[in-house]
């Protein structure tokens, strides 16, 4: 396989980049073109000695604002740990490097929008979970390596990439278009990676996470639901969970995605906005695509659906499960959970009902196996699609649950876990296995709500408590918060980062100067206006308590009365995308 370089150094002058490939043996030197924008390669000897020089962890590719080229690099990267023998890095810092020297060409506006769209891509690159390595695929499963062909192997790591899990694929576009460039080229993978050295019974194993985050209909909680023509399903994460022991290695795979059908949930203000099925679609000609490519990549497919079967979930719940029975294919199995109603008032031991319900199809799908003598012994045939509403919290605590009963029989398999030994009854062992799904919650729940997941307690603890009880409470307000009045920035940012929505450097018009609605600033000061009058008025009173009452009651009628306007509009009042077509988005 070939492999990227892990040594790099940055040369800047005033025409050119130089990335000098530092590795042992290396003479190679890409070139970019600050004018041209062309890319070539030459001789470490040819680089200028006037050249300013830094180190850099990685190229992450390159994007076209309203300034012209800019050139994105990774400047500093952590260990998160070795997986079958390779250095896995998170991403921690970066650079976003204009190619012109200056932006004295741009008039007021569209130096405002260089400024946005800036804002934009730096907003992606600090949301927390980038991860590469130089010398391992980190785009596939174990499973998916063990069953290539001589000639897969072959390819540099940006070929053979799964490319649903390359979030750096359309800056890389460039690079993917000239096969001598790939050494210079590292596909980065966004999500969750945990890699823990751990100890039962005296013998030392390697326990990991890995979920890939899908950049196919990637986006916000609200503003991105249910599946794209394609058939690509929102927040579609891949969570393998690996474990090393002796030159043995296992593997079990799980799924999460948005409910796979036409709906939308658009935020209006409403703590839960109402779901809306879409009247005009060909549900079943998406739902087809979505699991026709679930089953060629994973296998059976067993649905586990964990929303509400009541109140503005059930429509959906009703939906799915109809299109499953209408689709007749024998690949799929639906099971529905109400989670929230079987766990209520604190009864989380009911979710041993849904384990013990799926537990005779988790040994049918079995896990992926391979001894010490690297031969595969077991292949695992299917996978548990998770979802509920986000695909977040619900869902995590059940997959955390699947995978721990697929670890117990792995475990015991290869000899670590003597026969009767429970996962549960080891103690140091479990507090790092909850700990880590824990964090695998909050880091999906954050790149996709905003927010930390909830839930995590019982993750952390094996049960509820009143402080995560709390901690839920407060998540669940900044969540409102954020999905109102600031996701349609971050679902812009995304949208730019991935290629949806690409600058055009001629173009002076930009979706960013689309002007508010009269409602948007006039009605808010007339509800501020109105309640500080009727405040005024209760603090000082008038002559007569007639008189305070009528100013009073006429002030505070009409704050409400502007604040249900405001509610009833409520789609004219949130930070809405602005970038790609609402169209799009539902």
């Amino acid at each position: 396989m070939a492999s990227t370089y892990s040594s790099l150094s940055l040369h800047t002058t005033p025409e050119k980049f130089y990335i000098e490939a530092c590795d042992d043996g290396a003479n190679e030197v890409l070139v970019i073109d600050r004018v041209s924008t062309e890319m070539t390669l030459i001789g470490r000897k040819d680089i200028p000695p006037s050249a300013v020089t830094r180190s850099i962890c990685g190229v992450m590719g390159t994007i076209r604002l309203v300034a012209g080229m800019y050139l994105i690099v990774i400047t500093k990267k952590r260990k998160v740990g070795d997986l079958l023998g390779h250095v896995v890095w998170k991403a921690v810092e970066f650079d976003v490097i204009s190619y012109k020297k200056t932006v004295l060409h741009l008039t007021d506006n569209q130096m405002q929008d260089n400024k946005a769209f800036l804002g934009m891509i730096n907003n992606v690159l600090h949301t927390d979970g980038f991860y590469f390595a130089t010398d391992y695929d980190l785009t596939h499963t174990l499973q998916r390596l063990a069953n290539t062909s001589p000639e897969f192997q072959e390819m540099s790591l940006l070929e053979r990439a799964d490319q649903r899990f390359v979030w750096n694929g359309y800056l890389l576009r460039d690079f993917s278009t000239q096969p001598e460039l790939h050494r210079f080229a590292c596909p980065v993978v966004h999500g969750y990676i945990t890699m823990k050295s751990c100890c039962i019974n005296g013998k030392v194993f390697d326990w990991n996470i890995i979920s890939r985050r899908s950049c196919f209909r990637a986006g916000v909680r609200y503003y991105v639901r249910g599946i794209d023509t394609e058939g690509h399903a929102a927040n579609f994460v891949e969570t393998e969970q690996i474990v090393q022991y002796n030159s043995a290695k296992a593997s079990f795979v799980q799924t999460r995605g948005s409910i796979p059908f036409y709906w939308s949930q658009r935020p209006n203000l409403k703590y839960k906005p109402k779901p809306q099925i879409s009247k005009s679609s060909n549900h079943l000609d998406g739902f087809q695509r979505h699991f026709d490519s679930q089953i060629i990549t994973y296998g059976k497919q067993v649905i586990l659906n964990l929303i509400n079967q009541k109140g503005s979930e059930k429509p959906l719940e009703l939906a799915f499960a109809k299109m499953v029975e209408n689709l007749g294919n024998g690949m799929l199995k639906y099971v529905a959970f109400d989670f929230h109603k079987e766990c209520s008032r604190m009864r989380w031991h009911r979710l041993q009902i849904l384990v013990d319900t799926v537990a005779d199809l988790q040994e049918e799908f079995g896990y992926f196996l391979v001894d010490a003598d690297g031969s595969v012994q077991v292949q695992q045939e299917g996978t548990f699609r998770s979802n509920c509403m986000d695909c977040l919290d619900r869902t995590n605590v059940v997959q955390s649950l699947l995978a721990r009963r697929s670890l117990q029989s792995q475990l015991q398999r290869m000899g670590v876990l003597h026969v009767g030994q429970r996962i549960e009854d080891q103690a140091d062992f479990e507090k790092i296995y909850k700990n880590s799904w824990a964090d695998n919650a909050n880091a999906c729940a954050k790149q996709y709500a905003g927010t930390g997941a909830l839930k995590t307690d019982f993750t952390r603890t094996g049960k509820r408590t009143q402080w995560g009880l709390l901690m839920d409470g407060w998540n669940s307000m900044i969540r409102y918060y954020k999905n109102n009045f600031s996701d349609g920035f971050r679902q812009d940012s995304i949208d730019l980062f991935l290629g949806n929505y690409a600058v055009d450097e001629v173009d002076m018009y930009t979706p960013l100067h689309e002007p508010k609605d009269w409602k948007f600033l006039t009605l808010p000061i007339i509800m501020v206006v109105a309640f500080s009058m009727c405040i005024i008025c209760l603090l000082m009173a008038g002559d007569t308590w007639t008189e305070t009452l009528a100013y009073v009651l006429f002030w505070g009628t009409a704050s409400i009365v502007t604040f249900g306007v405001i509610l009833f509009n409520g789609r004219d009042f949130v930070d809405a995308p602005k970038l790609v077509q609402k169209e799009k988005m539902d």
